[in-house]
């Protein structure tokens, strides 16, 4: 019987990353997920920041002890906010970028080897449709989200004739806890605006995700805009 592939997924304890971790393993992965959290309902779980480099260095290495060399990385570790520009101060703009870009890059750097030295693999960053779209009281939300698809972008091509695939899906407002039951993306007169008229389900970006992971051999540097049509 052949090994069973490994897939890392950062915030899989709960929302996206969660539902992640749930398609992929059903898709057969052996999975590994990383959050503050230590309750995520995977193969192998370790309580870390994604935002801490040497941290999540140690907890990949770890992984790659217990269940094999990572075949597949998906990180969707977020933090979320609504702020006015002159409102946010350097502590939560670095916050922001340190969470979001510093969690795939370090992510990204602790398992990219395992892919580049078998020859294949996939990685697929969260980013949001703020990322395109931008949005009020969202700069450095959408800044960082932004970021990561430059960063998706220019790995692709880095890495692309080594066998190993780079692209992004960028939600919309999705139904997790990152949304507080008063948020404005909640509110009727902002579904009203949305063709779907409904946030989008986690399960939907995982689908989503597990797709780029799984089927789209052909897809690198692409971006997947799950958005219940707020961004057209």
């Amino acid at each position: 019987m052949p090994e069973r592939p490994v897939a890392v997924v950062t915030g899989g304890a709960s929302g996206i990353g969660a539902a992640v971790v749930a398609a992929l393993r059903g898709r057969g992965y052996r999975v590994a997920a990383l959050d503050l959290r230590a309750d995520a309902d995977a193969d192998h779980v370790v309580a870390v920041d994604v935002s801490d480099g040497p941290a999540v260095g140690g907890a990949v290495a770890e992984i790659r002890r217990t269940l094999g060399p990572i075949t597949a990385l998906v990180t969707s570790a977020g933090h979320y906010e609504m702020a006015p520009v002159a409102e946010i101060d350097t502590q939560a703009w670095r916050r922001m970028l340190r969470v979001h870009l510093g969690g795939l890059f370090h992510a990204t750097r602790a398992c990219l080897p395992d892919m580049l030295d078998r020859g294949s693999g996939a990685v697929v960053a969260v980013s949001s449709e703020l990322a395109v779209g931008g949005g009020e009281h969202d700069a450095h939300y959408a800044a960082a989200k932004g970021a990561i698809l430059g960063l998706v972008r220019s790995l692709a091509a880095e890495v692309a004739d080594r066998g190993v695939r780079v692209n992004a899906v960028a939600p919309g407002p999705t139904d997790t806890p990152l949304l507080a039951p008063d948020s404005p993306w909640r509110a009727p007169e902002y579904l009203a605006t949305l063709p779907l008229r409904r946030l989008t389900a986690p399960a939907e970006v995982a689908r989503c995700v597990e797709y780029l992971v799984c089927d789209a051999g052909f897809s690198t540097g692409d971006v997947l805009n799950v958005n219940s049509g707020a961004v057209i």
